[in-house]
């Protein structure tokens, strides 16, 4: 079922949702599935699972160092139809711009059709660790929103070269990114409004934001997306903190600010055991207020572990 399709069974009630990071290479499914077994609890209609996009190793090959391509986190797709089978749950991938031509972006998505896979996420990406700056792979996309009009031509049958005539066509339901603090290359929020705007218009049928710990600043985002003309639903993103260094890695990171008494808390615990707590206790108050606001989502980033989110869960639904 697509996401908004939930949003409009839900008919106004708030629904809980988390994200997942595939396994390393190498590793086993099993851990994953048990972060995951506690939050079925919550009846999650839907579970965001990321995409890595390529990174350079150095591989030692006749006394020289060979540089390779390689992803650490494969198989999101994978994942999704593992997850889909044994959960019977939506299961929403990240498509990317980086590291993804035009071509094998659309393999992608014509294997989430044959898939049943009806959500997808269209993202740009990050730059790789050696760019100061984001460049897409050769026949790729520059911008989220040319990746968003790609998949909305699918959906209406265009593929890139051929000209085929389909009586099945897909039927994606496409989930983009905003930012409550704007895009950290963005010259200003207006200017990143106007760039999410492009994104609805191109296709796009749902917002999920970047992670934020003001409310203030998401009711503000809303606010002022509507005002632009932006009438899908912007389901928030939430992440409790989890480790004392986060203080500074969020903010360097992502260009997002914390509390004073978020900060506060955080710097008078002494062990990242009372952190993890006192990242539980904030986001609880925090998801209490998103919640009286009637936001369609409660979406939590729960990078790979679940006993901080099924925690905040439990308080909520």
């Amino acid at each position: 079922m697509k996401i908004t399709d939930h949003i409009k069974k839900a008919n106004g009630k708030t629904l809980f949702s988390f994200e997942i990071i595939p396994p390393k290479k190498g590793n086993n499914i099993e851990e994953l599935y048990n972060n995951i077994d506690p939050l079925m609890e919550f009846k999650p209609p839907f579970i965001d699972v990321t995409t890595s996009r390529e990174e350079y190793v150095y591989v030692e090959k006749s006394g020289l160092l060979d540089r390779k391509v390689t992803r650490m986190r494969p198989g999101t797709l994978g994942i999704c139809a593992a997850i889909k089978h044994k959960y019977n749950v939506d299961t929403v991938p990240h498509v990317l711009c980086g590291g993804f031509t035009k071509e094998e972006t659309e393999y992608l998505l014509v294997d989430c059709h044959y898939l049943g896979i009806d959500n997808v996420m269209a993202l740009r990406g990050d730059a790789m660790s050696h760019q100061k700056y984001f460049e897409p792979s050769k026949n790729g996309h520059q911008y989220a929103g040319d990746l968003v009009a790609q998949i909305s031509n699918l959906n209406s049958g265009k593929y890139l070269h051929d000209a085929i005539e389909v009586n099945n066509s897909t039927d994606f339901c496409i989930g983009v990114a905003g930012y409550p603090e704007k895009h950290l290359e963005a010259p200003s929020l207006q200017t990143d409004l106007k760039r999410l705007k492009q994104k609805v218009d191109a296709g796009a049928d749902y917002v999920v934001t970047q992670m934020f710990f003001d409310n203030k600043k998401y009711f503000e985002f809303v606010k002022a997306a509507k005002e632009m003309g932006i009438n899908v639903p912007i389901i928030p993103g939430i992440k409790p903190l989890a480790v004392k260094r986060h203080l500074q890695l969020l903010p360097q990171v992502f260009r997002i600010d914390i509390p004073e008494d978020l900060i506060n808390e955080v710097e008078n615990c002494k062990t990242n055991k009372d952190v993890r707590q006192v990242g539980v206790d904030f986001a609880i108050q925090q998801s209490k207020e998103l919640l009286a606001a009637g936001v369609p989502f409660l979406h939590y980033y729960s990078m790979g572990k679940s006993d901080n989110i099924h925690a905040i869960a439990k308080e909520l639904f």
